[in-house]
């Protein structure tokens, strides 16, 4: 019962936790940059955001973006971003999948329990995956774009991608560990412990059995 709610919590949280690492992926404001304060880059507009696909001026009047269309120009740390970014969307859906299918409310036909343990740590360990790939980017991204162009504060993007990643993490940990162990594992070792245990027939009681 325990591991049953443990891993429909890891499932929610992985849940919530990929849709986040998708509002982050699709959305721009990552940071804030700026050189000077927010007033003077304001009145010189120089006040911008900057995220994976456009880079945004804002002042008083003026909302003003530009695509970043062409990649090979791009610094390093946006085309790595961008990569991570989209493997982790992507990589999201097989690994809920996997997890939900797994879950002991579903059942697909007559299959046996170990295969559903398989399914359930595969989708775990690719969960994990996604959270290391959202968490590579979500750190680089500032620091790089702070010794690029200056930062202020960081963008509601970001705070998507971090909070995503965390959720990720929590949830494929808590699917992976409650799994327990195999069926198969478990049901071989009461097999041979039921062996072991079985009374050996002693030398005495075969001679009155004898006589």
């Amino acid at each position: 019962m325990a591991s049953t709610c443990l891993q429909m919590s890891g499932f929610l949280l992985s849940c919530f936790g990929w849709i986040g690492i998708i509002i982050a992926t699709a959305t721009s404001e990552w940071v804030v940059t700026c050189r000077f304060d927010i007033t003077t880059c304001k009145k010189m507009d120089e006040l911008g955001t900057r995220g994976l696909w456009e880079d945004c001026v804002l002042s008083i009047d003026l909302y003003h973006c530009r695509s970043l269309t062409d990649i090979l120009l791009l610094p390093a740390y946006i085309q790595t971003s961008r990569a991570l970014m989209i493997s982790a969307s992507i990589l999201g859906l097989p690994a809920i999948l996997l997890v939900m299918m797994s879950l002991p409310c579903i059942n697909l036909g007559s299959e046996p329990q170990s295969i559903k343990h398989k399914r359930s740590v595969l989708g775990g360990v690719l969960i994990l995956l996604i959270a290391i790939c959202s968490i590579i980017p979500t750190v680089w991204f500032p620091i790089a774009s702070h010794r690029e162009s200056g930062l202020v504060t960081f963008g509601y993007s970001l705070y998507a991608g971090w909070i995503g990643a965390a959720l990720c993490l929590f949830g494929g940990s808590m699917i992976s560990c409650c799994s327990g162990d195999s069926p198969e594992y478990s049901e071989n070792r009461f097999y041979y412990s039921k062996q072991r245990a079985a009374p050996s027939t002693s030398p005495n009681h075969a001679k009155n059995a004898h006589v």
